[in-house]
């Protein structure tokens, strides 16, 4: 029988710090020049999936962003460079009287994810909706005009 995962990390199993054995594993274990896999760190944080479809009249981008609100996305443009980001921090704290008991918690989670528009994008007409954990935003084409036939001019 094959082995089909091999952790061969920097300290010996079990150990107490089983995150740096995970980044251990991961960094001498993983193709560096692999950029198909998105996982920036081996705690679980990720960049959002993003589908983008181009249409006769516009180009429909989705990006999955399930447990957010509405209020939590930032979008921006600049010149042709649209920008999705988001930054959430979350922090509860449980305090008891009897015994001194405290407990707190928190989490932070941001993404930037950048997209350059096409020339033929009407950067006046972007609409945004959020529904079902999925930022849905809707670039309008311009209407280009047909060229022209070429002119003569005559040489005097």
């Amino acid at each position: 029988m094959s082995t089909l995962l091999r952790r061969d990390g920097m300290f010996p199993s079990p150990t107490l710090l089983p995150a740096l054995d995970l980044m251990s594993d991961d960094f001498f274990n993983r193709d560096l020049l692999n950029w198909n896999d998105r996982i920036l760190m081996p705690f679980g944080a990720t960049l959002p999936s993003v589908n983008i479809e181009e249409t006769p009249t516009a180009f429909e981008i989705q990006l999955a962003a399930p447990g957010l609100k509405k209020d939590d996305f930032r979008i921006e443009l600049k010149d042709t460079i649209l920008t999705i980001s988001s930054e959430k921090q979350e922090s509860s704290e449980e305090k008891r009287e009897e015994g001194n008991y405290r407990r707190r918690e928190f989490s932070y989670a941001a993404f930037t994810r950048s997209f350059s528009l096409p020339e033929s994008a009407n950067e006046n007409k972007i609409e945004a909706t959020y529904k079902d954990g999925i930022l849905h935003l809707e670039v309008a084409k311009k209407r280009i005009e047909a060229s022209k036939a070429a002119k003569k001019i005559d040489i005097k």
